[in-house]
């Protein structure tokens, strides 16, 4: 994934959480425009644990923030788990009526 994929995916998440950029900053322990400079691509690079802070905090995770298509995900987590729960014969049987 990209630099820009991940800020992008970075506000949609703040967006979602309805949290301000400053806000966000705030939350993860950096100063109060530290967000604002990353959204607007400032010359600089999250770390993994700055990332990390901001899924935690936006009350993401790391499933959901590189899934595909973010808002997707809740959809396509509740089916996969509906799916783990189908005999095996029956997947077998699904895959065939699906294909």
């Amino acid at each position: 994934m990209e630099l820009n994929e991940i800020i992008d995916r970075i506000s949609h998440i703040r967006t979602k959480k309805g949290l301000s950029a400053r806000e966000l900053s705030l939350s993860i322990g950096k100063n109060p425009s530290y967000i604002n400079r990353l959204e607007y691509r400032k010359d600089f690079e999250p770390t993994i644990g700055v990332i990390n802070d901001i899924i935690e905090a936006c009350d993401s995770s790391f499933e959901e923030f590189f899934h595909e298509d973010m808002d997707a995900y809740q959809a396509d987590k509740q089916l996969l788990d509906l799916i783990k729960k189908i005999p095996e014969d029956k997947k077998e049987a699904l895959i065939k009526f699906l294909s």
